[in-house]
This record gives C-alpha cells, structure tokens and sequence, in this order.
C-alpha cells in the first residue's frame, strides 16, 4: 500500500506557523500605532486643502483653477522642500528612539527648526509675487491674477508645515503621535464648520474658505507647542539648548538631501498641472487634472502614514541594532499597504464617473474627470507601494540615493513621456496622466531592487557610528551622577 503524507502539519511546522503569526500580530501592532494616528493627521490635514477646493470650486470655474494652480505648484513646490527637509527629522529622532538617546531627540528637533524655518523665510517671495510668476511661465492672465490674491493666504501655511512638520515626526519617533491625530481631526471638523459658515452663509467667497483654512490649521499648531512644553514628553525634551546651534552643517547636510528626495517626488505633479496650463481649454484641463490629482493625494496620505510607520520602525530597529527585525517591518508594512490599495483600485473604479462633482458643478469638468477613472484607479494602486519604499529610505538615511532615482524616474522618463503623449496625441490630460504612471512605475521597480538588494547589517553599523559622532552628554545623568559621587 502506497505511504501518504499526512494534510495535517506536523508539530514543529505548526510551531514554526504559530511563531510567524505572531511575530506578525506583534510587528502590525507596532506598525498600526504609528500609522494609524500618522493616516488620520494627513488625511485630515490633506482633508482641508479638499475641502477648501470645494467651497472654492463652486464659487467659480476661475477661481477653482486659480486656487489649483497655487496649490498644486507654489504650494506644493514650498511644501517639498520644508517636508522634505524635515524628514531629515525622521531619521535623526528614529534612530535616537531606539539607541535610547532620549535627551538628543529635542536637540534634534530644535536644530530643524532652525535650518527649516530660515528656508520657509527664504520662499516668502514666491508666494508674494505669484500673479507675475505664474504669467511669465504663460499661464492665462485671469487665472494668475486670482491666483495671486489666493497666494497670500497660503503664507501662513507656510509657517504651518515648519512646526507641523517638525513636532509630528518628533512624536511620532517616540510613538506619541496620537495626539497630533486628535488635534487634527479636530481641527478638520472645525474648518468644514468655518467654511459652511463664512462661504454659504456669509457669502464671503474666497476669503472666507482660505479664512477658515488658516484658523484651523493653526489650532493644531498651539495644541502641539501645549503637548510637546507642557511636560508630556519629559524625556526626549529638555527645554531649549545653546547646543541645538552646534552641529548645524550634518542637519543641513541632510535635510537638503531629504529636501532634494521629497520635493522632486511632490513637484513631479506640479510640473505636469503646470504644462496642463498650456493646453487648448486650460481652466478645464487645470481643474480636472487637479481634481484626479487631490483625490489620488487624499487616498495617498493612506500610504503616507505607512511611510511614516516604515521610517519609524526602520529607524528604531537600525538604532537599536537589529537587522532582521528591520527587514521583517518593511514586509509586513508594505504587504499591508498593498492590501488596502487594492481595495481603493476597486472602489475607485466604480465611483470614477460621480467623484468629480463633489468639486465642481461643470458637466466638462465632470466629463474629463471620468475620462480618467481608470488611470486613477491605476494610480491608487501604485502609490499604496512607492511611498512605503520612501519610508524605508527615510527611515535608513538613504535620501541622497533616492533623490538620483527620483530625477532619473520622474524627470527623465515621466515627464517626457507626458509632454509627448498630452501634445503630440489626442491624448492630451490622459497622455499627462500616463506619463506620471510611468514615472511612479519606474521609481517603484528601482526602490524595490535597491531595499532587496541591501546588506542591513551594513546599516546597523552605519547607523550606529552616525548616532555616536553627534551624541551630546545627558546633562540631567551628568547632575544624578555627581548627586550620587
């Protein structure tokens, strides 16, 4: 009689099962703690930019454009830089957390202000001097001149991702972002109130939805400041020190490679809103672009709280030594990421058709909208991977290797391919839209090769020797050991 394996696993394969999912419960615990407050602050935070476009959308088809121009390039252009300086931030107080050099992660945080709060000073003029900007790169003369006027509200954003920036990424090391979450879903529910109130109701117009953005934005300013000076966070912050003005140059060093990486990836869908302003019908072409553009954006701050988780766990296992806990946090928080993406590509397939009128009241922007449905859906899919490798970046200092990859990805092949598809074809918007894919696809495939192609081991060691260089004396150790002497 012929001998037959057993279905059933044998003891020690169900041992080495049991083992694995809860190495996996014990990591997805991990991740979501991060990434749960991480999704809910951006999607609040990217909420009210949405919002704002709204009320702002069914003032006027003009000023629907105007507002997306400032949004989707000076804005945008100015929020790559300060976030991407920041994220600097990220691997710094990371990697602190988990070598438990608490006292150097406010240290940290302090010199970042510094070096990014004179670079938001140093932009000021591009928000100052929009209409003229915005009419030498050709766009339309009534859209720039609106724009110009809805630019310099946007100066106080400016100031707003400084801090916000800073003080998330400073929690969110040291796993304490849930209250940046509460603040921000506060702060969202309140500006939907405002702008119900100052534009239906008031009839304020623009001012009053810009208005109620401001306000809002900047209450999780002054709740932060409370949580991060009023003691909550005794150990990783010390008070204000003479030393955050010593060791600028590796801050800077970094932040600008961190700066170079992320604006490059953020200014990728500003350049092509930017060449949509050239076509034939551009108000139609801006708005419908921009439409597509914040809808994928809201989905993605999904993918950007993963990114964040990933830079956090990535950063503590590296500063805590351990490499193989490292590689097993990027599986499972990109195998997760995935998974969630995948049901966004569905539901936006299905909605692709009736999204757009939440944002306007034009049958043809409504009708350029659901041209590009299926593009969108694709586009959902891939950004619930890319971000995540970012994170992975972040989280193990790579950012000057990630800003070559960006240029090359998105410079070199999506944008061109775009420019020829939107002008050369009867494409137009969707040639745009396929260009960005194809730059989004390509900066995937490298960042996967690069993160399974490292020596983590390596990393811990790089790692370790960057924390060590720049490590200050704890001066509150140095009292309770001469008490004790």
């Amino acid at each position: 009689m012929e001998s037959r394996v057993d279905d059933k696993l044998l003891p020690s394969e169900k041992g080495d099962g049991e083992e694995l999912k809860g190495r996996i419960w014990s990591e997805s615990k991990k991740l979501w703690r991060v990434a749960g407050p991480a999704i809910l602050t951006r999607i609040s935070l990217f909420g009210m930019f949405v919002v704002t476009q709204a009320f702002i959308g069914h003032i006027g088809e003009t000023e629907l454009a105007a507002y997306a121009l400032v949004q989707t390039i000076i804005m945008r252009f100015s929020n790559g830089i300060l976030l991407g300086m920041g994220s600097a931030l990220e691997t710094f107080c990371g990697q602190a957390f988990g070598a438990k050099q608490y006292h150097m992660m406010g240290i940290y945080m302090q010199r970042s202000w510094i070096v990014i709060l004179s670079t938001a000073v140093l932009i000021l003029p591009l928000f100052i001097f929009a209409t003229p900007i915005l009419k030498l790169l050709g766009q339309d003369e009534e859209i720039a001149d609106a724009a110009g006027k809805i630019s310099l509200w946007f100066i106080s954003m400016n100031f707003y991702f400084v801090f916000n920036f800073t003080m998330q990424m400073f929690l969110q090391a040291q796993l304490k972002n849930s209250i940046i979450a509460w603040l921000a879903g506060i702060s969202f529910a309140l500006h939907i109130l405002l702008s119900w109130i100052f534009v239906d109701k008031l009839n304020l117009g623009v001012s009053g939805a810009m208005g109620s953005m401001v306000l809002s934005t900047w209450l999780t300013i002054i709740g932060e400041f409370v949580y991060v000076f009023g003691g909550w966070c005794p150990e990783t912050w010390r008070g204000f020190s003479k030393s955050a003005f010593s060791e600028l140059w590796p801050v800077l060093k970094l932040s600008i490679s961190s700066g170079v990486m992320i604006c490059l990836e953020l200014w990728y869908n500003s350049v092509l809103i930017l060449v949509a302003g050239y076509m034939k019908n551009a108000t139609i072409a801006i708005s419908a672009f921009s439409i597509c553009l914040n809808i994928t954006s809201w989905e993605l701050m999904i993918s950007l709280g993963f990114l964040s988780a990933a830079s956090v766990r990535v950063a503590n296992e590296l500063g805590s030594g351990d490499a193989k806990a490292a590689k097993f946090a990027i599986k499972v928080v990109s195998s997760t990421s995935l998974s969630i993406g995948v049901v966004f590509f569905v539901l936006f397939l299905a909605l692709g058709s009736v999204i757009s009128y939440a944002f306007s009241s034009s049958v043809e922007v409504a009708k350029a909208v659901s041209s590009l449905s299926v593009y969108l859906s694709f586009s959902v899919l891939l950004n619930s991977v890319q971000p995540v490798l970012t994170g992975v970046a972040l989280g193990a200092g790579w950012q000057s290797i990630v800003a070559y990859v960006n240029i090359g990805c998105y410079y070199v092949i999506g944008i061109p391919i775009g420019i020829l598809l939107g002008y050369l074809t009867s494409l137009e918007v969707k040639g745009l839209w396929i260009g960005m894919m194809c730059g989004i696809a390509a900066q995937t495939f490298v960042l996967i090769c690069i993160t399974g192609r490292t020596n983590w081991t390596l990393q811990v060691e790089e790692a370790s020797a960057r924390l060590n260089r720049w490590l200050l004396p704890d001066s509150t150790e140095s009292y309770d050991n001469r008490s004790h002497a």
